[in-house]
C-alpha cells in the first residue's frame, strides 16, 4: 500500500485534496494507522482515477461521489460513458481549432457562434448524471447519512464488513443452504436500514458490484477470505432467484 504522499507523488495530486477527498467521503484510505497515516491499496487507487477521469470531465465532486457510489455503479458501462464524453469532448475542441484557424487566416469578421455551443455534449453528460446519480436509492442514501459524524459511518461500514466476514466463514458450504440464504437476508435488512431500500433488483446489482468492482471485492474478500465476494454473488443470486418464484 501506499502512503498519501506517495499517492500524491505517483498521481500529482496534492495531499491537500486527497485529505479533502477522504473528508467529503470521496475517497477513503484503504487503511489509518495507529499513527494515523492514511494508507492507499490498488483499489484506491482505481477509484481515485476514476474520480480525475469525472473531474477532467467537468463534474463537480458530489456529481462523482453519487454516481462512484450508486448502488448499481457499473466500472465497464461508466469507462464507455467516459470514452464517449471525451470523444464530445475532442470534437468540440476540434471545431474550435477550426474556427480558430480560419479566423487566423481569413480574418476576425468570419462569425460561428454555434462552434461554441455544447449542446450535445451537456445533453449526453446529463444522461450520465441521471443515470448514476439522480437513483432514488441514492437519495435515500443521502437522507440516512445527513447528520451521521465520519466516526459513525465506518461504524456502519465495519458492521457491513462483519456480515461479509461471516459469509466467508461460510464458503465451504453450498450459496442454497438455509444458513447462508438467511444470512444475505441479513445483509440485505442491513442494507435497508442504513443506506437504502435494498429491493431484489438492487441486491442482485449489487452482487455483480461486489465482483466487478475490484475496490469492493478486494475489502469484501479481505472480510472474509479470497472468493468471498463471489461466494456472496452466487448466494444472492440463488436468493433473488427463489424471491422471484415466490
Amino acid at each position: 500500500m501506499l502512503t498519501v504522499n506517495e499517492v500524491s507523488k505517483r498521481t500529482g495530486v496534492s495531499v491537500r485534496t486527497l485529505h479533502h477527498y477522504d473528508a467529503i467521503g470521496l475517497l477513503t484510505p484503504t487503511k489509518v494507522t495507529d499513527a494515523g497515516y492514511r494508507l492507499y491499496d490498488n483499489a484506491a487507487l482505481g477509484r481515485l482515477q476514476n474520480i480525475l477521469m469525472f473531474r477532467e470531465l467537468q463534474f463537480p465532486l458530489k456529481e462523482i461521489r453519487q454516481i462512484l457510489d450508486s448502488p448499481t455503479f457499473q466500472p465497464q458501462e461508466a469507462i464507455a460513458q467516459q470514452i464517449k464524453l471525451l470523444e464530445l469532448q475532442r470534437k468540440h475542441i476540434d471545431d474550435l481549432l477550426s474556427l480558430a484557424r480560419d479566423i487566423q487566416k481569413k480574418g476576425a469578421d468570419i462569425m460561428d457562434f454555434q462552434t461554441f455551443q455544447k449542446t450535445e455534449l451537456e445533453a449526453y453528460a446529463k444522461e450520465v448524471k441521471q443515470r448514476w446519480g439522480s437513483t432514488g436509492a441514492y437519495r435515500e442514501f443521502e437522507q440516512k447519512s445527513a447528520g451521521k459524524s465520519k466516526e459513525n459511518l465506518k461504524e456502519t461500514a465495519k458492521e457491513l464488513l462483519s456480515l461479509f466476514s461471516d459469509l466467508g466463514s461460510m464458503r465451504t458450504l453450498s450459496p442454497e443452504e438455509p444458513a447462508v440464504q438467511a444470512k444475505i437476508g441479513e445483509l440485505q435488512t442491513f442494507i435497508t436500514e442504513h443506506y437504502y431500500t435494498c429491493t431484489d433488483e438492487i441486491l442482485l446489482g449489487l452482487s455483480q458490484l461486489y465482483v466487478g468492482d475490484e475496490r469492493m471485492k478486494h475489502n469484501i474478500d479481505r472480510a472474509g477470505g479470497e472468493g468471498t465476494a463471489e461466494f456472496t454473488r452466487q448466494a444472492i443470486s440463488t436468493y433473488t432467484a427463489r424471491s422471484s418464484e415466490k
